[in-house]
């Protein structure tokens, strides 16, 4: 669907250079958007902030994806309003070969507009650099997150230096993305943040994927349920009755890698 059907009929072109809503204005628009279905708050999102021009490559509307257990929906969504949407994936060097190889699957298969962007730290080097002896594990994952995730993602949104960017956070995955909005401006990235499937539980994404014939990460049937860096610290399997995002630095009080956090890689 490339050209969707209007929303809102003051729907206009933002501008990456700054806010273009007031606080009063954005309240109002998330009050708006609150009891949308996902694909509509895509819509809005398109309609409002429109495609990167095409010349520069930057402004207009983008999104991240991490190609974890259900990234299938965010971008399903995504592309159905957007097909060419630029999708912006960090690669710390870190990834599991399993995210990798879904990655180039889901992008032969659903010709995805990927744009990838790497850690300018060698893998091995960082690690012995940094008195990480263990590649399985971190003893510091926050310098870790820091180094070659969120610098990357500054890296990423500095360079493509777009009006809004969509993200597929969740209020029940963590106490920070409870407190999220729906639309809300980002000033590290100097864009808005637009979460389509905030109110969204796990129950609605697997009926949306499977509506849609959409695959799981493969990693999914084996008890990974979030799935970011290899790194048994950072990403593992999960039990029985354990939260979806469980595995993630399990054992420790860290719950976000920081890319969705204003103040950075110091979670």
């Amino acid at each position: 669907m490339n050209t969707p059907t209007p929303i809102f009929s003051e729907a206009t072109t933002a501008a990456s250079s700054g806010p273009r809503f007031t606080g009063e204005e954005l309240a109002a628009i998330n009050a708006r958007l609150a009891d949308l279905h996902p694909h509509q708050i895509v819509q809005w999102a398109y309609e409002t902030f429109g495609a990167p021009d095409v010349k520069a490559g930057t402004g207009g509307l983008v999104m991240t994806s991490s190609f974890g257990a259900d990234a299938m929906c965010t971008l399903h969504l995504a592309t159905q309003v957007f097909p060419a949407i630029p999708v912006v994936v960090i690669n710390t060097g870190y990834l599991f070969a399993e995210t990798l190889a879904f990655m180039a699957e889901m992008q032969a298969r659903f010709h995805l507009n990927i744009r990838e962007f790497r850690t300018k730290n060698d893998p091995v080097t960082w690690l012995t650099i940094h008195g990480e002896p263990d590649p399985t594990v971190r003893n510091n994952v926050d310098a870790c997150c820091g180094a070659n995730k969120n610098e990357v993602m500054d890296r990423a949104m500095h360079t493509l230096a777009p009006a809004a960017w969509l993200r597929g956070v969740r209020a029940d995955q963590s106490e920070a993305r409870a407190k999220m909005q729906v639309v809300q401006w980002s000033p590290r990235n100097n864009c808005y943040a637009v979460s389509p499937i905030l109110k969204w539980h796990s129950r609605d994404l697997f009926y949306y994927m499977k509506e849609h014939d959409l695959p799981h990460h493969p990693l999914w049937e084996k008890g990974y349920l979030s799935i970011g860096c290899n790194p048994l610290t950072c990403t593992r399997a999960i039990g029985a009755g354990d939260d979806a995002r469980a595995g993630r630095w399990a054992g420790s009080e860290k719950k976000e890698c920081g890319i969705h956090l204003d103040m950075g890689g110091g979670i």
